[in-house]
């Protein structure tokens, strides 16, 4: 029986007294809101003041529930030239009767020599203690000593000298649940680095598989929502994911972190009243995120704004009134010299319409008069609808894509068959707002947004709102984005400020970088940006990092693999298949065999995009309980995830079904598949009817 540490029970009594006092401010905080009337009651003022007060004590109320989440993971003791005090750090900061602080926030800088200190500058420390915890139990003690009192045993990996190698190692081997844990007790000092760095500018985190670069980025967001509280309260944090499925992975971290208000999003999430799903082929999704769009979205905007091809004559019982072709020419003319968007020139299109209708009344009628007797006349309604009609993206997309000339005088250097990839007929009587766009068109549909501008008010005050601006934003697997989604995320930036995080060896999509440099080009470059690279791999052992490592090699020449934590793990693992017809099949069986083996939590089952079904139903056929990974995330002991979804999950074991299937299909084959063998945290297994890929099995 291992040895209790003597000071385990002095440790759970002060992390005891730290909970009670954190329970008494929830109870303090639940009687604060009860107190609360948020109604109709009062004056305006009153009824605003109220209601700020109550989100206010609801974020507090959302900061201290915990949950299971331990609130005391580590402490700190100072040497005495460096003040001699002892800091027991946490999740969120928890005082005594007497203010005295019984737990340091993490993000503190008191906290920061939690993270960074190492033998050779211990920042001040003579011990650094981690906790090992579930719930409110302490389990566990492991301490770290420096200067004089230090002992033997420190592990250094790729030069960094790791911190509370114990606890690190608990965390890595846990069961994944199928989302995403904090790393807020185990942050290592590369990470912590990315974490605290400054707010301004923009900051890009290359990190391969398994460094940790998605909790890294999320934890910065709470960092700096910590140290700028103001202002970044009131501009907002922004953290946008590659997809759904990836942001329900990571959405329970930033709430165990205590910060509830980061707004969580994917592309389609940034425009609003459209329907999004599913990606374009190809060709279609190059283009549509290539800056050529720019300027076919301008011109497909200006020829929206058309004086008459005729005079305008309108009738008034047997008399006429005739404007002529040459005045709406002017009006046109002038109205896109005086503004800057389509929309906002509507009012001054209509107005000096109406003003020519005046000039020319037989009864020397002023504008008013005018747009009273005639505003609801067909011949007039026809006219302002041909020269300037009111416009939202999904209209002038849908009459785009619905239309080979419109498409040809917009993109007149266009081929043939990129005319083509875009085209989508017109369907008769559908309206804009029912369409489904794709995935590739929403950066288009933005676009489009800052070409056509909000709809005028109506006479009720409704419009439609502008872009939003953030005071940070995080871009998780930025690698993929395209020119064109990247300007659509600058757009939303109010000051610059951004953390790009991503792995360009995992870049797979239509718009797959080979740099960096090709990401920066369309960002903000208000300051000149910084990097960081993330080079310890935590999550996957090294046999299996050593099998990927044969496919990056190929992938992403000049990346090197990062260093695996855990040099021991069991090896890969080729299940052949002989009869391509049971392959399928046999994929049932090994998932099944891996998920009841002993410290399994889930299995990702990864497939090509063309077996994807083939392999959900051979589950349903042999009644074995099946997660759909669009549909379900990760919730489930097996979950079957096209290859193309893959990207920034983890689980306990990977089984990669046909992987030469994964290198013919996808557009960066070698690179897809890079990211299908990373996954795991303990095995990996690869069934194929028939050999290996070469670049797996070392042949010729």
């Amino acid at each position: 029986m291992a040895e209790t540490h003597p000071e385990l029970e002095a440790e759970q009594a002060h992390v005891d007294l730290a909970y009670q006092r954190l329970d008494e401010a929830r109870d303090e905080a639940i009687r604060l809101k009860d107190m609360v009337e948020v109604g109709r009651g009062g004056t305006n003022q009153a009824r605003w003041e109220r209601e700020i007060f109550y989100e206010n004590i609801a974020n507090r109320l959302r900061q201290l529930d915990l949950g299971e989440r331990s609130l005391c993971f580590g402490r700190i003791d100072q040497s005495e030239e460096d003040g001699g005090g002892s800091y027991h750090i946490g999740r969120i900061a928890v005082a005594g009767d007497t203010q005295e602080p019984l737990i340091v926030d993490w993000r503190a800088p008191v906290a920061e020599s939690f993270y960074r200190a190492t033998g050779r500058d211990p920042q001040g420390l003579v011990r650094r203690r981690h906790f090992t915890s579930r719930g409110r139990r302490v389990l566990d003690l492991e301490d770290e000593f420096f200067g004089d009192a230090a002992g033997a045993g420190r592990v250094v990996v790729n030069g960094r000298e790791l911190r509370g190698t114990g606890a690190l190692i608990n965390a890595l081997e846990e069961n994944r649940t199928g989302r995403l844990g904090d790393i807020i007790g185990t942050i290592q000092a590369e990470q912590d680095e990315i974490i605290r760095s400054a707010l301004p500018g923009v900051l890009v985190v290359q990190g391969g598989p398994g460094t940790g670069k998605t909790v890294v980025a999320l934890h910065r967001a709470a960092y700096l929502l910590y140290a700028h509280r103001f202002p970044l309260e009131g501009q907002g944090v922004l953290v946008v994911g590659p997809n759904r499925l990836f942001l329900g992975y990571i959405e329970q971290v930033l709430p165990s972190l205590g910060e509830a208000g980061v707004e969580l999003a994917v592309l389609a999430d940034l425009v609003s009243d459209v329907r999004v799903t599913g990606r374009d082929e190809d060709l279609a999704a190059r283009l549509k995120g290539d800056l050529s769009m720019v300027n076919l979205v301008r011109r497909a905007v200006r020829t929206r704004q058309r004086p008459l091809r005729s005079d305008l004559v309108v009738g008034m019982g047997v008399r006429r009134i005739r404007v002529p072709m040459a005045e709406t020419v002017r009006i046109v003319d002038e109205a896109r010299r005086r503004y800057r968007t389509h929309n906002a020139a509507r009012k001054f299109v209509v107005q000096s319409l109406f003003e020519a209708l005046a000039a020319h009344h037989p009864d020397g009628v002023d504008a008013e008069v005018a747009r009273e007797q005639l505003a609801d006349h067909p011949e007039v309604r026809e006219a302002l609808m041909w020269m300037w009609p009111v416009l939202t993206p999904a209209q002038l997309l849908h009459d785009l894509y619905g239309s080979r000339a419109l498409l040809r005088a917009a993109g007149p250097k266009l081929g043939d068959d990129e005319l083509a990839a875009l085209y989508r007929p017109w369907q008769e009587g559908k309206d804009a707002s029912a369409v489904v766009w794709t995935v590739d068109d929403v950066p288009v549909l933005d676009e489009a947004m800052e070409r056509l501008g909000p709809k005028p008010r109506n006479r009720r005050g409704g419009a439609t709102d502008d872009a939003r601006t953030y005071g940070h934003i995080v871009v998780d697997e930025a690698q993929d984005l395209s020119p064109l989604q990247l300007r659509m995320l600058t757009r939303r930036s109010l000051n610059g400020s951004m953390t790009i995080v991503g792995d360009i060896a995992q870049s797979t999509g239509a718009w797959a970088h080979g740099h960096w440099g090709e990401i920066l080009d369309h960002l903000p470059d208000r300051r000149e940006p910084r990097r960081a690279e993330l080079t310890v791999g935590y999550r996957i052992p090294a046999p299996v990092m050593d099998e990927a490592a044969k496919v990056l090699a190929l992938a992403a020449p000049d990346l090197r693999p990062p260093v695996a934590v855990r040099s021991e793990g069991d090896p890969p693992e080729h299940v052949p298949v002989d009869e391509p017809a049971k392959l399928h099949f046999r994929v049932v069986d090994q998932a099944v065999k891996e998920s009841e083996q002993p410290g399994v939590g889930n299995v990702a089952v990864v497939t090509p995009r063309s077996r994807y079904r083939d392999v959900v139903e051979a589950f349903e056929a042999n009644g074995v309980t099946v997660g759909s990974a669009p549909r379900d995330g990760l919730d489930h002991p097996i979950t079957v995830v096209p290859v193309n979804l893959v990207k920034g999950l983890e689980v306990d074991v990977a089984v990669v079904v046909e992987p030469g299937d994964i290198l013919d299909e996808e557009p960066q084959g070698f690179r897809s598949l890079y990211v299908a063998m990373t996954r795991a945290t303990k095995r990996l297994a690869l069934l194929s009817a028939g050999p290996l890929p070469e670049v797996l099995t070392g042949s010729s």
